[in-house]
């Protein structure tokens, strides 16, 4: 089964997150190496993603700075978003500077598509970064 990929650049990765709203999921990994999922509020500032984060966010994104961004789908069989960063902490903000980011549907949410799934680059890293 093909995957479509159609790379977007980091400039336009506000604009596709605009469409999906300013409240993600956001996914640390805990010391025991659990994920750790809540619901935030973010908002850009120069080209990184700020939200204020809880205690166990904030502890968990100190220690292991790889986070993800989740925007689920908007509609049914529609793209979520999701978007792998770089968080650094300080006081109660997190800030998370955008690393890859990835349109993904399931193909078996829609009944005309055959079982798998759909991912769509919208941010590669850049080289040497």
């Amino acid at each position: 089964m093909a995957a479509v990929t159609v790379p977007v650049g980091l400039e336009q990765l506000s604009s596709e997150a605009a469409k999906y709203g300013d409240a993600p999921y956001l996914l640390t990994v805990s010391d025991d190496g659990r994920p750790h999922a809540v619901s935030v509020r973010v908002s850009w500032e120069q080209g990184n993603l700020e939200l204020s984060g809880g205690t166990r966010s904030r502890s968990n994104a100190s220690t292991r700075p790889d986070v993800t961004l989740l925007w689920p789908a908007i509609e049914d069989g529609g793209f979520s978003l999701i978007v792998d960063g770089s968080a650094s902490v300080s006081d109660e903000r997190i800030v998370i500077r955008p690393v890859s980011a990835v349109l993904h549907r399931s193909l078996a949410a829609s009944a005309d598509r055959e079982a798998g799934s759909e991912c769509r680059p919208v941010l590669s890293p850049e080289p040497g970064t």
